[in-house]
């Protein structure tokens, strides 16, 4: 097993940090691609949690790391992610089979909820050029 119990967050913390009810320490998302299985199942909808120190610091130890510096994204990655479908055994082999694109969403969504602290972004209509927020966790832009 690749995370401790005492790693994973509890039930109690999975409140909403924006209504002050508690800390919210998972964020739900979609991929844009998905997560294609050895059967050939795509897995979209995902869970991820907030990062620990402790989720930083072990990547610096791993040997992949310490050769390519560019693998600390992947190792990270599959430390926060807890579920990505029916997948709930996210380890590095699983995000290195996944497109990059949604390598690259798995790393904006990280930054978001463990620098910012929520998973909304800023847009701009490119039609009527209103500006509004949009949630990146849920579906894509235009599904409701």
């Amino acid at each position: 097993m690749r995370r401790t119990s005492a790693a994973a967050p509890s039930p109690a913390g999975r409140g909403d940090q924006d209504t002050g009810v508690g800390l919210r320490t998972e964020f739900p998302f979609r991929l844009p691609r998905g997560y294609v299985d050895e059967h050939g199942t795509v897995h979209r909808d995902g869970v991820m949690r907030l990062a620990t120190a402790r989720d930083e610091l072990v990547p610096l130890r791993d040997d992949r790391v310490r050769e390519n510096s560019a693998y600390l994204s992947v190792v990270l990655i599959s430390r926060v992610v807890t579920r990505i479908g029916t997948v709930d055994d996210v380890h590095p082999g699983v995000v290195e089979d996944l497109f990059a694109s949604d390598l690259a969403f798995l790393q904006d969504f990280y930054r978001r909820i463990n620098a910012e602290g929520h998973t909304r972004a800023a847009v701009t209509c490119p039609s009527c050029q209103e500006e509004f927020a949009v949630d990146l966790a849920g579906g894509r832009l235009g599904e409701s």
